[in-house]
């Protein structure tokens, strides 16, 4: 059995998606077989005292690839034994696998978040980009769109490496019952059809292309509600923008909720919507969006925006609908389509949830993790 040393910047209890992509890959390798090493956090002692496997924390809250950090990686490896290095995100930590070759470690594999896609349009971050492709055994990818746009600048052996590798979906966690009605209650949308969004407050998101199209929906649907729920900030100007639409009596907004009230919040809708866009040329884009995976586990129709990987989040026509993000009218178009036909987005909904199941289960993104550490 391999052991594998996971060197990441990435790591709960920070909160955010790409740590607990990282934290569930550490999850779900068998027993005493992984060791992770990851920088300080507020609350970390309490938090790696309750995980299965060993957390050497960095003294500060950053690791970058110098000697330092290289030398601790490597006495780590060397002590734990560890064959194999699963870097957390690519880069640029994954320019410190030449020199743990030197530490006994004979397997690399660099994780790709969606985010490199833009990277790759930046003459700098394209060559780090490259020069991590040529030394690591594998770099990670979450769908076709980030292959795609990653392929480009890599060399073409180091393209011909490259697999894939995206976040798995807990489908016993996000299920229907898990608790809809009771956030519905507490937001006064008992009875009411309600659209659901979950995601970070930025720009990116496309809640404010909802809500610039929510006077749409509510003419053909004129008893339906947006509940928003996240965090982030631009809050404030999606706030400004339902009132300036007339439909702030309509859109709710929890603010942050703790991870364990995420399921019943997807619960809580009738369909998910978040149609997120490309923005600055391509540098901000979506990498995937696990959040459409949720949603389609709690059996919801969702609507994804056509920005980079989001689509492949979703079965066009069968499992959800992909909508141009920047257009209100489009948006409008499909929640009031979902909303006035329930027959039809319930079936959406079924067919999302036998989807999960099948492909996107933790258990089978653990297993091709195996694969791509044992070579």
């Amino acid at each position: 059995m391999t052991k594998t040393l996971v060197i990441t910047n990435d790591f709960p209890p920070r909160p955010g998606g790409i740590q607990a992509f990282v934290h569930n890959l550490a999850l779900h390798r068998p027993p005493g077989s992984v060791v992770v090493y990851a920088p300080s956090w507020k609350d970390a002692a309490r938090f790696d005292a309750d995980q299965p496997f060993p957390v050497v924390r960095h003294p500060t809250s950053l690791m970058l690839p110098v000697p330092s950090v290289l030398r601790r990686a490597g006495q780590i490896a060397r002590a734990e034994g560890c064959d194999s290095v699963l870097f957390g995100a690519a880069a640029p930590l994954g320019l410190l696998a030449r020199g743990l070759r030197r530490y006994g470690v004979e397997r690399f594999v660099a994780v790709t978040h969606g985010h490199e896609a833009g990277w790759a349009q930046v003459p700098v971050a394209r060559s780090l980009l490259r020069r991590i492709g040529d030394e690591v055994d594998v770099l990670t990818y979450l769908g076709e769109y980030t292959r795609s746009r990653m392929a480009r600048v890599l060399t073409p052996a180091a393209a011909g490496r490259m697999a894939r590798l995206a976040p798995g979906v807990d489908e016993a966690v996000f299920r229907a019952g898990a608790g809809g009605a009771e956030i519905r209650a507490r937001h006064a949308l008992t009875d009411r059809p309600v659209v659901v969004c979950v995601s970070r407050l930025v720009p990116r998101k496309g809640q404010d292309a909802l809500i610039a199209a929510w006077p749409r929906v509510l003419r053909a649907v004129p008893d339906a509600a947006l509940l928003i729920v996240g965090g982030g900030p631009y809050r404030g100007e999606l706030e400004r923008l339902a009132a300036a639409h007339g439909v702030a009596s309509s859109v709710r907004f929890t603010g942050s909720v703790p991870w364990e009230e995420l399921p019943a919040h997807y619960d809580a809708g009738d369909v998910f919507a978040m149609p997120c866009r490309t923005r600055r040329r391509g540098l901000d884009v979506e990498g995937l969006g696990i959040v459409y995976l949720e949603a389609s586990a709690t059996g919801l129709p969702v609507i994804a925006g056509g920005s980079g990987g989001a689509p492949d989040a979703v079965l066009a026509g069968e499992t959800g609908l992909v909508v141009d993000g920047r257009t209100a009218s489009a948006v409008a178009g499909a929640v009031a389509e979902l909303l006035r036909d329930p027959d039809r987005a319930r079936e959406m909904g079924e067919k999302g949830r036998s989807w999960v199941e099948r492909e996107w289960p933790w258990a089978v993104q653990a297993g091709r993790l195996d694969a791509l550490l044992t070579g």
